[in-house]
């Protein structure tokens, strides 16, 4: 039966002349490690070679990488400087057996009085999984074989709904699972190599982040990746128009359309931040797609002042784009004249005087039907504001023969006039 090792003959060292060769456990072949004498018998016996989980090894390896690597103890003090870990992120995998393994082995620690933390990890992210569509046909055996995406034509009916199936090689039909999991056994993972040699790495990271909120599920979108490299494109284009326009101090003071992308650009860039700071990276990507609509409405119209509203909102549209789309960012920053190293850059900060509304858009209505909309500035009096609407043409229009009764003011939203 299972014997053993006497505490003076441990630890057992494995031997260092050991040479995997890829077909199963090398020290199992490893006679002069293998034959071993009973220590409570001493007949000849067989030494075990699988004594502990792999899970072991990666169960405590951040504590140790946070020590001086002595070699008199598992960690040194220097790991209660550095833990715990700040930010965990792994499948649901993880979260059910790494995690819970870590833990067990950080109170292990604990007890012994290695470390002074309770917990090796202070926030968990448990992501979700890619998706992506399955095919598969039974074979004459009876067994399954699996087509990559690549490999199948899709069938549709008159209206663009997937019906079926078939094999490019035959043309026999295949069945159609709809969306699961990627894996290596049903072959529908996407090559991350031939979509960077296609589209770039940028837009790979783009739509990964764009697609889904990091813990939820992604389903797999060619047409997903197309929108996010058509995206990045729009940014680089823009980029490069405006290496070609000479940057300028803003004005003290911006009216109009101006004044109005650039409170969008800032007012989305606030939110931006508070989304990232949460870790919803896909609402920080949408974000990025506002600001650069706001900023491309800004080189349209090229009202005065435009170029130097553009260089700062895209200043910082580039900034908030740096984590998730590096390559063209830095391409961007440096091109414009911006830095040498937009890592090097502080992280953009929405303006509090960029946000501030001195206008408002009113809607004016007639006896309760929308008539028209106005643009007033904050500051007028209510009496201002029911003159200005009054003599408003589309209002003129409604008084032939009638005069006005009463005027309803709903600051900064509505006013409504009533005739009579």
């Amino acid at each position: 039966g299972d014997v053993p090792v006497p505490d003076d003959q441990l630890p057992v060292k494995l031997p260092e002349d050991c040479v995997p060769d890829g077909s199963g456990n090398p020290l199992n072949k490893l006679e002069s490690f293998v034959n071993c004498t009973c220590p409570k018998c001493g007949q000849p016996a067989k030494r075990e070679t699988d004594t502990m989980d792999t899970f072991v090894d990666s169960s405590w390896y951040y504590a140790r990488y946070a020590s001086g690597f002595s070699n008199d103890a598992m960690v040194d003090a220097q790991t209660n400087y550095w833990m715990p870990v700040d930010q965990y992120i792994g499948g649901i995998e993880h979260a059910i057996l790494h995690l819970l393994y870590s833990r067990f082995w950080s109170k292990v620690m604990r007890d012994l009085g290695l470390v002074n933390y309770d917990e090796p990890f202070a926030n968990l992210l448990t992501q979700g999984m890619v998706l992506n569509h399955i095919f598969s046909r039974r074979t004459d055996k009876g067994g399954i074989e699996y087509f990559a995406p690549e490999e199948v034509e899709l069938i549709h009916d008159e209206h663009g709904k997937t019906i079926g199936a078939k094999a490019l090689k035959d043309g026999l039909p295949v069945d159609f699972q709809g969306m699961g999991t990627m894996s290596k056994s049903k072959r529908n993972g996407v090559d991350p190599q031939a979509l960077i040699e296609q589209y770039g790495a940028d837009t790979a990271r783009f739509f990964m982040m764009f697609a889904a909120p990091p813990e939820q599920t992604l389903e797999w979108s060619d047409s997903g990746v197309e929108g996010s490299h058509r995206f990045l494109r729009r940014v680089w284009n823009l980029g490069y128009l405006l290496s070609e326009v000479e940057k300028a101090d803003l004005p003290n003071k911006l009216t109009g359309n101006l004044a109005n992308s650039r409170r969008e650009v800032h007012s989305t860039l606030k939110q931006a931040g508070i989304d990232l700071s949460r870790q919803q990276f896909n609402t920080v990507a949408s974000a990025a797609m506002k600001m650069l609509n706001a900023l491309e409405k800004v080189q349209k119209e090229a009202e005065p002042h435009w170029q130097a509203v553009a260089h700062e909102g895209f200043s910082k549209l580039l900034r908030l784009l740096s984590p998730i789309a590096p390559h063209i960012t830095q391409s961007l920053w440096k091109t414009l004249g911006y830095g040498e190293d937009i890592l090097k850059a502080p992280w953009p900060e929405a303006l509090a005087s960029a946000m501030v509304q001195d206008e408002v858009e009113y809607v004016v209505q007639v006896n309760g039907k929308l008539r028209g909309s106005i643009t007033l500035s904050k500051s007028m009096e209510k009496s201002q504001i029911e003159a200005t609407a009054v003599n408003q043409p589309f209002v003129q229009k409604h008084l032939e023969n009638a005069s006005v009764r009463k005027i309803i003011v709903v600051p900064n939203k509505l006013i409504n006039i009533v005739v009579g």
